[in-house]
């Protein structure tokens, strides 16, 4: 069995190739034009020198030259990287040379942060969204123009399943790690197999049918029995393609058959969103946790709102915290929703646990998730934590995994491990499992905060701040503490248009749902928050923030403009 993601697409494009694919601002791209454009543009990046097992960093905002990119990568056994548009200097030059980068595509707005890494890469191209000067540096290519120079022919070498897919992890622990998968597992392993709820794919040109049958896709476990569902699933990740979450549902939605809209502004507005689930009848908007959420029901909630929302039938989330009053408004805001699926996972084992919450049934608590039976959480000498034990473990994922970090032999030991003859994925995210089997997140362990010996997880704390009706965005950070050695600080951003919560206040709203030592003993306000692209906590910037304003307490705390 060979599942390559080049040979996969191509299959649909021949079976579908008047169906919409992919659209992104002014530009609305069908199957069949998908597939040419990238077929020409691999073509192009040969003549400029990129072969198989190059790797190609993809520095670019959401557009269609990103997922074109990927493709004609694939086509050419090339392995398209991401690379986060908000990197600059050192960040951008440490990603060029741990991931191997020999070719990089870029928007033209981005040139001089590639200038300072140039002469690192065998081949540069960049995109001009409009509005360039014309005046390339020596030796660029130019997007456009590769993709008019290459052929129509796909006359490309065999490919194999073994071919490589690596995704960048986020680095919001650390510097970012490239992780290495095998095409096959990835495509069983988080997009879908191309036939979601139904038998797995086993060869390539089954693809075809599944498209063809498979009508109401991701939405199917959800419609009731005789329900043909939707002619074609429209997706809207709202997470960008240079992260998991908007890449993945982006490419299973095509390996389905299904159209990709993506947002294609560079600041969040919700108000567009809206606008865009309207037009383009999304059937599926997946959020990124509260960042995404809160914004969103502050239109709907509002009075007189009028938004037309009625094609959405499923609402996802991943990669932040959703919480449990949240996913109730959503339901609320949203009658048309069939079911709300909140996922747990990484870039190493990407799906983990799920938190499903149909109409109709009872609220879903924040951080709770059904773990999938190839998870589980284990103690400090890798044994299973006993349900209701109260013990903090490891959550473990076993089955289609990554082959390891790339070029870092000592992270993969440490994060994939053998047990029992399986090999097991240990990204390290902390959990705990209640007497009726379900996970409860804590948190990463590398943010850990230790306090008189007892150990704090950030996330916990932050699910209950926010759930105070003044607290609009929270961080929980450990500062250091003569006596107890930390102390839990809270950052909060406040509501709008309301008087910020004391610390008093909170302090109070957490002592009736955490135990004493994960009540915060200090509070610094601030205007927003900041969060990644992705939406991920930067606990970063908040221990940065809370240690500034404790060498100077007159201090305004605001936040930084991002990057």
């Amino acid at each position: 069995m060979e599942l390559n993601l080049a040979d996969l697409l191509e299959c649909v494009a021949d079976t579908v190739p008047d169906r919409e694919a992919l659209v992104c601002g002014q530009h609305r791209l069908t199957y069949r034009d998908l597939d040419l454009r990238a077929t020409r543009l691999a073509h192009g990046l040969a003549g400029a020198g990129v072969g198989a097992g190059d790797h190609v960093g993809l520095y670019l905002y959401n557009c269609v030259e990103f997922l074109e990119t990927m493709l004609a990568a694939f086509k050419l056994r090339a392995v398209p990287v991401n690379v986060n548009h908000r990197y600059v200097g050192e960040e951008l030059a440490q990603l060029v040379r741990s991931a191997d980068l020999v070719a990089l595509v870029h928007h033209l707005d981005l040139r001089p942060h590639v200038s300072a890494v140039r002469s690192r890469l065998r081949t540069v191209v960049e995109v001009d969204a409009g509005g360039g000067d014309g005046d390339r540096p020596d030796g660029a290519f130019d997007y456009d123009e590769l993709v008019r120079s290459g052929s129509y022919d796909r006359d490309f070498d065999p490919r194999s399943g073994d071919d490589s897919y690596i995704l960048c992890t986020g680095g919001t622990t650390g510097l970012p790690k490239a992780v290495v998968w095998r095409q096959e597992d990835i495509f069983y392993a988080i997009l879908g197999g191309g036939n979601p709820g139904g038998e797995p794919i086993r060869r390539a040109e089954e693809i075809g049918r599944t498209v063809l049958e498979n009508r109401a896709q991701r939405a199917r476990p959800y419609l009731s029995p005789g329900d043909r569902g939707p002619d074609q699933f429209v997706v809207l990740p709202l997470g960008p393609l240079v992260h998991a979450g908007g890449q993945w549902l982006a490419l299973g939605t095509l390996l389905g058959g299904g159209k990709v809209v993506l947002y294609p502004h560079r600041h969040m507005d919700m108000r567009r969103v809206l606008d865009l689930v309207d037009r383009e009848r999304v059937t599926m908007l997946s959020l990124v946790g509260d960042a995404s959420a809160r914004p969103m029901l502050e239109l709907l909630e509002s009075p007189g709102a009028r938004y037309e929302t009625s094609s959405v039938l499923l609402l996802g989330s991943g990669g932040a915290m959703l919480s449990g009053d949240v996913k109730d408004r959503l339901m609320a805001a949203l009658p048309s929703v069939l079911a709300l699926v909140d996922g747990m996972g990484s870039s190493e084992s990407p799906s983990q646990a799920v938190a499903v919450m149909r109409r109709g049934q009872a609220p879903v608590p924040s951080l709770r998730f059904a773990a999938k039976d190839t998870t589980m959480v284990l103690d400090d000498d890798l044994r299973p934590v006993p349900p209701g034990s109260g013990l903090v473990g490891r959550l473990a994922t076993r089955g289609r995994l990554p082959l390891g970090y790339y070029k870092d032999s000592a992270a993969t030991a440490r994060t994939f491990v053998e047990i029992g003859g399986r090999r097991w994925a240990l990204p390290g995210d902390m959990a705990t499992v209640d007497a009726d089997g379900t996970v409860r997140l804590l948190g990463r362990g590398a943010m850990c905060i230790n306090t008189g010996g007892e150990k704090v997880y950030p996330e916990e704390v932050e699910a209950v701040l926010k759930s105070h009706p003044l607290v609009a965005d929270a961080l929980a950070v450990g500062r250091p503490d003569a006596r107890m050695g930390q102390r839990v600080v809270a950052v909060v951003e406040p509501e709008p248009g309301g008087d910020p919560p004391t610390l008093e206040s909170l302090q109070h709203h957490c002592r009736s749902r955490l135990a004493g030592y994960k009540v915060p003993r200090a509070l610094v306000i601030v205007e927003q928050v900041l969060r990644s692209s992705a939406g991920k906590a930067d606990h970063r910037w908040a221990a940065g923030v809370v240690a500034a304003q404790e060498a100077d307490p007159r201090r305004s705390d605001r936040r930084p403009t991002p990057r």
